[in-house]
């Protein structure tokens, strides 16, 4: 939906082509090898420009070979526990597991991502022992939560909502730094006294590096103009998604920058290898 809204104003054909594989590392190192004459964007996310540089060893690229075009939408993850885990909060739910020790798991929806890194923290964090159960992608976990095979993990928001209104998942925490209105009598892990647990999902554009500016002035414009089209962000809500639209790489480049090294710090102590 932002490729056909900027598309019309760049008055400029827009293809969406997915290149798939690696977590986006193949998609990125295309861009990159392409020359920089602003034919090619690359749709990144949190994941793939805060974790892969740390996940991947031998990344060809790094996010220096880019400029961030926009932050276009994100979201939180919620700390949610299927409806037969006697827990409500999180202080039950963290009593709940160590009374329960070796019994019990956290679904992730894909090694590599914030839901694998942020059960990893909450190990470390109440000192507890929950096996991490992998799913390859977020609809998986998401069934098996609701059908009771899983019993907790850090899901999508998107996913998860319906799910949570339909009392098919019990929601204990998310991990926006302030609460999200689209579960706002959910608390944050930051309010609850463990701020070390924000984190936000997002998806946005970038361009290779040496793109020359007057098209990456033009694509900011585009960009920004897509993202606070009240219907473009009516279908984001729809999906949980927040549109924050926040363009440029003097506002993106920096903060990209800072959560690489918080997640580093969290990669090593795994001991997670992509590669």
């Amino acid at each position: 939906m932002v490729g056909e809204h900027m598309s019309k104003t760049l008055g400029r054909t827009i293809i969406v082509e997915n290149k798939p594989g690696a977590n986006g590392t193949i998609a990125a190192q295309y861009v990159v090898d392409q020359p920089a004459d602003g034919t090619w964007m690359w749709v990144g996310t949190q994941a793939m420009t805060e974790i892969n540089p740390s996940a991947y060893k031998n990344l060809r690229w790094g996010i220096d070979d880019f400029i961030p075009i926009v932050k276009g939408v994100e979201a939180p993850l919620v700390l949610a526990v299927h409806p037969s885990v006697p827990a409500k909060n999180l202080n039950e739910l963290v009593a709940w597991v160590k009374a329960n020790p070796g019994k019990l798991g956290y679904a992730s929806f894909s090694p590599g991502t914030p839901s694998a890194f942020l059960g990893h923290q909450l190990n470390k964090r109440f000192g507890l022992d929950l096996a991490h159960i992998v799913y390859k992608g977020s609809g998986p976990q998401t069934q098996d939560m609701v059908a009771g095979h899983a019993l907790m993990g850090f899901m999508q928001l998107g996913n998860a909502m319906p799910h949570i209104k339909a009392g098919k998942i019990i929601p204990i925490a998310v991990t926006s730094a302030k609460r999200t209105r689209f579960l706002p009598d959910v608390p944050t892990f930051a309010e609850l006294g463990y701020d070390d647990f924000t984190a936000m999902v997002w998806f946005g554009l970038l361009t290779r590096k040496g793109t020359p500016e007057p098209i990456v002035k033009a694509y900011i414009a585009a960009a920004e103009k897509a993202h606070s089209d009240p219907e473009v962000q009516k279908k984001f809500e729809n999906q949980g998604m927040e549109a924050t639209g926040i363009t440029g790489p003097d506002k993106l480049t920096a903060d990209i920058k800072t959560q690489i090294e918080r997640w580093r710090k969290i990669v090593d102590e795994t001991g997670f290898k992509a590669n």
